[in-house]
């Protein structure tokens, strides 16, 4: 997976490429813990995301809990697939997706 920031005062999108499962839910969740400081506005982009596991569930949850506290977070370009998880799982009734 790879992980693309890109910052702008207060905002901060995170355009995520591959997969985010088992493997590759620690980095982002070690990218997450070091960037949220100061950020009001979250958005993933997952234009270029293939899959998501369980474990990028959990991840996307943690960051909505932090950011519920100190701003909003929403999800982009979230593929038929990706949303699918979503609803299967009820995300989609916690995450913001547009």
């Amino acid at each position: 997976m790879t992980i693309n920031k890109r910052s702008d005062g207060p905002s901060l999108t995170i355009a995520l490429e591959g997969r985010l499962d088992t493997t590759t839910a620690p980095q982002l969740e070690n990218e997450l813990k070091q960037s949220l400081d100061g950020v009001s506005s979250l958005v993933f982009d997952f234009a270029a995301l293939d899959y998501i596991s369980s474990a990028g569930l959990r991840v996307l949850l943690s960051a909505q809990k932090i950011m519920n506290k100190q701003g909003d977070m929403k999800l982009i370009n979230v593929n038929e697939t990706v949303n699918e998880v979503f609803e299967v799982t009820g995300f989609s009734d916690i995450l913001t997706i547009e």
